[in-house]
């Protein structure tokens, strides 16, 4: 895993923990949580394409991706990895999941207070990606 990586996947580990223990509840972490949660997605999927040692070198992925049809996220996708995508192992589940963290992103960052409940829905969506990414 690229060491930029690890930290960052240390920091939204932080983030989650600070939100669920803060004793304001989870609302006041809102926007945190948007980012925090969209960098860490991004990150996740990086370090899966890493382990199967299909990611280009120098190569990123953009969360942007992650709010265009799934044809065209793979598009771009693609471009950044060694084989085809057919090839790489259980992404679309990944992506799947990435596309649900993803989803209202922009609202949750710049927007009105989301519930509690959607806010736990995107750290839970996020902590079954890290443990799919880190079983494989």
């Amino acid at each position: 895993m690229r060491e930029i990586n690890k930290d960052i996947l240390e920091e939204v580990e932080s983030e989650i923990n600070s939100a669920l223990n803060d004793s304001k509840g989870i609302i006041s972490h809102q926007r945190r949580l948007a980012f925090v949660l969209s960098l860490g997605t991004v990150c996740l999927l990086e370090e899966y394409l890493e382990r199967l040692k299909v990611f280009k070198i120098g190569a990123k992925i953009n969360h942007e991706w992650l709010k265009k049809k799934k044809e065209n996220s793979k598009k771009f996708i693609e471009r950044q990895v060694t084989c085809p995508l057919e090839e790489v192992k259980d992404l679309d589940a990944l992506l799947d999941l990435a596309y649900n963290i993803e989803e209202e992103r922009n609202l949750q960052a710049y927007g009105k207070k989301v519930s509690e409940e959607l806010l736990m829905k995107k750290v839970n969506l996020f902590l079954e990606l890290k443990k799919k990414v880190q079983n494989a």
